[in-house]
C-alpha cells in the first residue's frame, strides 16, 4: 500500500464521530483502558499504578490534532493524493503541540509528558515505517505502542465513512499479522487477553 493511499489501519473522524460527539474518542479510550487492564498483569512491563492512570487520562487527547486537518480530508473516500496525505499527517505534531499548550501550567508534567507522547508518537511503527519520525522499537514511548492497538482496532471495527466495519475475526487476523511489525509484539498475548472484552464493548454498539 502506498503512502497515499487511504490505509484502512489508520484512524480518521467521520463527521458524525467527530470531536464533538466523542464517538470515536470513548471507543478508542475504552480500549486503552482494556488492554491496561490485562498489561498491569504481565511482565517484563511491571507498569506503575500513576502510568496506568495516566495513559487512560490521556487517551482522549491522542488525535486532538485532527482539528486542524480539513474536514474534505479527514471525510475523503478513496485515495489521497501525496499531498493529502502529508497533510494528514502533519496531525500527530499538531495534536502534541495542543497537548503541550493545553497543560504548560499542570503540576503533573508526568501526565503531560504521557499525554503529548501519545498525541505524537501513536502513528510510529514498531518496525520503524511510522511517522512523523520514523521511530522504531523501543525508542516509542510505551503509551504510544499501547495507545496504537487500540486505535487501529477502533479503526478496523467500526464503521467510517469510507468503509464498512470488519468482522471481529478479520481484524484480530490484522492486529495479529501486525505484531512486530506495526506493534510492539510484546503486546500480543495483552491483546489476546483484552479481545473478548473488546469484542463484547463493540458488539454492543451502534454502527
Amino acid at each position: 500500500m502506498d503512502g497515499h493511499q487511504r490505509n484502512p489501519h489508520a484512524t480518521h473522524f467521520s463527521a458524525e464521530e467527530g470531536l464533538s460527539t466523542g464517538g470515536y474518542i470513548r471507543r478508542t479510550s475504552q480500549g486503552v483502558r482494556m488492554l491496561i487492564d490485562k498489561l498491569k498483569q504481565e511482565e517484563p512491563f511491571g507498569l506503575s499504578e500513576d502510568f496506568c492512570r495516566n495513559i487512560i487520562k490521556a487517551a482522549p487527547m491522542h488525535d486532538l490534532g485532527k482539528t486542524a486537518v480539513d474536514n474534505a480530508i479527514l471525510r475523503k473516500p478513496g485515495r489521497f493524493t501525496p499531498e493529502e496525505f502529508a497533510i494528514m499527517k502533519t496531525h500527530t505534531a499538531e495534536g502534541a503541540r495542543i497537548v503541550r499548550e493545553i497543560l504548560r501550567n499542570t503540576d503533573d508534567p508526568d501526565f503531560a509528558r504521557i499525554a503529548e507522547n501519545v498525541a505524537h508518537d501513536h502513528h510510529e511503527r514498531w518496525d520503524g515505517s511510522g511517522y512523523p519520525e520514523e521511530l522504531a522499537g523501543d525508542a516509542i514511548p510505551l503509551e504510544a505502542r499501547i495507545t496504537a492497538v487500540a486505535d487501529v482496532y477502533d479503526a478496523l471495527v467500526s464503521k467510517r465513512v469510507y468503509k464498512e466495519s470488519m468482522p471481529f475475526e478479520k481484524a484480530n487476523d490484522i492486529i495479529l499479522e501486525g505484531m512486530g511489525k506495526h506493534f510492539d509484539p510484546r503486546l500480543r498475548d495483552c491483546y489476546l487477553r483484552a479481545r473478548p472484552q473488546l469484542e463484547t464493548y463493540y458488539s454492543g454498539l451502534e454502527q
